[in-house]
């Protein structure tokens, strides 16, 4: 699949929809840009924390226990 976008006279361009919604991106995200030998390349800059998502009990009212506790998990999950 080839996309185009326009280079402005300020050198921004519009990414366009399908890239966006392929790298989950959204307004004030933040990419990145790689050049090697084989091209240019754009990579969506992950936020941290999303990846913790789901892992809290969102009914609780001890946010440092629930950090504890998603951090557990976490490692439970790299260390497997």
């Amino acid at each position: 699949m080839k996309l185009l976008s326009k280079i402005t006279s300020k050198y921004q361009i519009t990414i366009p929809k399908e890239i966006r919604e392929s790298l989950h991106l959204v307004e004030s995200d933040l990419v990145q840009w790689k050049i090697d030998k084989n091209g240019i390349h754009l990579e969506s800059i992950q936020k941290p924390f999303l990846k913790h998502k789901g892992t809290l009990d969102i009914k609780s009212k001890d946010v440092k226990a629930d950090i504890r506790k998603a951090w557990e998990i976490q490692s439970k999950r790299k260390s497997k």
